[in-house]
Parts: structure tokens; C-alpha cells; sequence
């Protein structure tokens, strides 16, 4: 188990070692949300790389990763715990025909710790050879309020109870990432649990170096070219730039396919590794394309 980083340059040398280009800013929030014990939460449009931290602190760290996955109607069942029913019908059709018939003896049986089904926000609280786990709440805004509420609870002592059982309270907390794309305003009380950052697009430079780091081998001179094209594209009238994610998909898409430069050919026929709306990929024509190409070559050419 790798020790928590002691100063903001050991965690950027951390992320660094994992292949996450991160800016200083972020740096300083990784390194206090560790040095604190504090959630983090992280915002910015899908494919920035928010949920690539979570992933690279427990790969650098040495630690698990549970990833507990937000969406509509999720509830504390799918995510604490629940009790496996149909085990426990058996096991009650068992000792009735062993010739048990004490309700309490059935409840102690059934009401066992083998018979409970552990989800990802239990699972975070369990004593880990390793040390504590990195816990990754992905996407926390497509939940609704209610489970909000439920989740600052949970966070706010790292303890639940479970009636049957009592109250499991971890002996060290987790690591906590929480993500969001902002799709709606979280509750004030579950900001003010956590540390904040906002995680944006990146610059030419910043990019240019997760491609760097993410695709060994590449050709230097087509990835200027993408991220250059990239960096146009996304100050243009879309419904959903293209975020980091999509910058890598190009530029592996583009080398398959043995491209050693960006044409208006070429950039149509992959347009679907970078754009994912069908309304944004049905406005790139031929003549919008051009320029988009043109006016990078430009950037690249001031750049020297």
C-alpha cells in the first residue's frame, strides 16, 4: 500500500505516475480532500476525465475501487444493502424440515451476515487488507433528491445500521470522489460536506500531454493536428463538445485507420469518435469542415 502523499507536489507526482495530466489547482484539491479525509466533489461536462481520478488515486494508491454508479430511482437498497431473500426462504424450508421451529432460532439463522448482499456503500466501510478503498459515487447528479439526503447521511459519519445486525461503522473511511456533470444543481448540504473543484476542458498543452501519456507511440504531428482541431471545434455551436475522452477515441480511431494527417475526407468518415450527437456530426459539412481545418493549421502555425 502505497502512503498518502505528504505535500501538493508528491499527489501531482502521483497522478502523474498514473498516467493523469493535472493542473496545479487540481492537484491542491486531491491533496487536501486526502490530507483532511474530506469527499471530493468534482464537476464539469461528461468526458473530462472526473471520473479517471477516482480510477488513478486507487491505481497509484495501492487501494480498491468501489464505484457505486448514480441514475434515476436509484435507492439505499442498490446501494447499501439488501437481504438475499430467496437464501433466506431455504434455509427457513431447511430448519423446518430439520424440525426447527423456534421463530427466534429461524431469525438468527436467516438474519446472518452470509445472507446479506453488500452494495457498493457497505462494501466501502469493510476493513480492507490494503487500507481504506477509494470510493467513486459516479454521475451523483442523475439521482434524485431523497437518495441526496440518504448519501449525506451515509458520508457525514461513514457508519450505517443495519436492524437486524446493529451498526457498521468503518474503521477508517474511505477515500471519497463523488462526480457530476451537473445535469441539475446538488443540495447545498451535500456541497458543503465536500471539497469542490470544477474540472474544464483543458488547454492545447494540457491536452497534448494526456494524449502523450495515454497513447505512447503516437504521431506527434497528427496529434497537433487533433488537438488543435479538437480546441476549434469545441468553441463552435454544438450540443456536446467533444470532451478528453473523445480526443483519445479520435486520435485512436485516426491511427487504425493509418491517417498521418487531418483531411476534410478523413475527418468525415470519423466524425462519430468525436461527435456523439447526430444533429452536431449533420452540421460539420464539407465546406465547415475545411475551415474548421483551416483555422487550426493557422493556430498550429502561430504556435511555430
Amino acid at each position: 500500500m502505497t502512503p498518502l502523499p505528504s505535500t501538493v507536489e508528491a499527489t501531482l507526482g502521483l497522478l502523474t505516475a498514473g498516467q493523469y495530466v493535472a493542473t496545479r489547482e487540481l492537484a491542491v484539491a486531491v491533496f487536501l480532500a486526502l490530507k483532511l479525509g474530506r469527499p471530493l466533489l468534482l464537476e464539469g461536462e461528461a468526458g473530462v476525465g472526473k471520473t479517471e481520478i477516482a480510477k488513478t488515486l486507487a491505481s497509484a494508491l495501492g487501494r480498491d475501487l468501489i464505484r457505486l454508479q448514480c441514475y434515476e430511482g436509484v435507492d439505499a437498497a442498490s446501494a447499501l444493502y439488501e437481504w438475499d431473500y430467496l437464501r433466506q426462504i431455504l434455509e427457513i424450508r431447511i430448519a423446518e424440515a430439520a424440525g426447527e421451529r423456534s421463530r427466534e432460532a429461524l431469525g438468527r439463522s436467516v438474519f446472518d451476515p452470509r445472507f446479506l448482499l453488500k452494495r457498493p456503500l457497505l462494501q466501502a466501510l469493510e476493513p480492507r487488507p490494503g487500507g481504506p478503498p477509494v470510493l467513486l459515487i459516479d454521475e451523483v447528479d442523475r439521482a434524485d433528491e431523497p437518495f441526496e439526503a440518504f448519501l449525506l447521511e451515509v458520508l457525514s459519519d461513514f457508519q450505517v445500521t443495519v436492524p437486524e445486525l446493529g451498526t457498521i461503522r468503518a474503521a477508517e473511511p474511505p477515500i471519497v470522489i463523488l462526480t457530476s456533470n451537473r445535469t441539475r444543481d446538488l443540495h447545498d448540504a451535500l456541497k458543503r460536506r465536500c471539497l469542490y473543484h470544477w474540472v474544464g476542458y483543458p488547454d492545447s498543452a494540457t491536452e497534448m500531454a494526456i494524449l502523450r501519456a495515454r497513447l505512447p507511440g503516437l504521431s506527434e504531428r497528427l496529434a497537433l493536428q487533433v488537438v488543435a482541431f479538437v480546441q476549434r471545434l469545441r468553441s463552435e455551436d454544438l450540443q456536446k463538445a467533444p470532451g478528453v475522452a473523445e480526443s483519445l477515441d479520435w486520435m485512436r480511431a485516426l491511427t487504425a485507420l493509418g491517417a498521418d494527417e487531418l483531411s476534410v475526407p478523413v475527418t468525415t468518415l470519423t466524425l462519430g469518435a468525436l461527435l456523439k450527437n447526430r444533429e452536431d456530426i449533420a452540421h460539420r459539412d464539407e465546406a465547415g469542415l475545411q475551415r474548421l481545418l483551416d483555422e487550426s493549421r493557422e493556430t498550429l502555425l502561430a504556435a511555430g
